[in-house]
């Protein structure tokens, strides 16, 4: 069972609210109400121990913070091209192993990856300039992070 609550934004789309389900693999609504689901609400997925990979549709632009947090078994999300923000905390103590950001990603904010001890790689495409201060918090140290050479990566990323 997957069911999702939905909230309309300023902008006449959806953000993602609330989830209910006890799959391992989500799926979420590229549309609500014929238009568009844009955001990933903070919070979406907490604690949901079940998931091991999430499928969101190219319209989503937000992922809101700790949306991810305390899932424990996802390993597997592709995020869509048009993803803008990865706001704090929003994979905190999930069990993603590899990532890649999307070119519209312009900033790793502090926390985004908090204790995600089996993250190993994160591949970054041409828009992202920054990783902020605790970023890969209680990370590994070894963490592969493949860039073109013009990110600005914060000498505090891992705390």
């Amino acid at each position: 069972m997957q069911e999702f609550f939905f909230k309309r934004v300023d902008n006449g789309t959806f953000s993602a609210i609330e989830y209910n389900g006890d799959e391992a693999n989500v799926v979420v609504p590229e549309k609500y109400a014929g238009q568009p689901v844009t955001v990933l609400y903070d919070r979406l997925f907490k604690g949901h121990e079940e998931i091991t990979s999430i499928w969101l549709p190219d319209t989503i632009t937000d992922i809101g913070a700790f949306v991810f947090d305390g899932c424990s078994s996802l390993k597997e999300v592709s995020l869509p091209e048009k993803l803008l923000y990865l706001w704090q905390y929003a994979f905190c103590r999930s069990s993603i192993e590899e990532i890649t950001l999307p070119s519209g990603v312009r900033t790793i904010a502090p926390y985004t990856f908090k204790e995600c001890i089996n993250l190993r790689r994160i591949i970054c495409n041409s828009g992202l300039i920054e990783i902020k201060a605790r970023a890969f918090e209680g990370c590994r140290r070894d963490l592969d992070i493949v860039h073109g050479g013009t990110v600005e990566i914060s000498p505090m990323a891992w705390g």
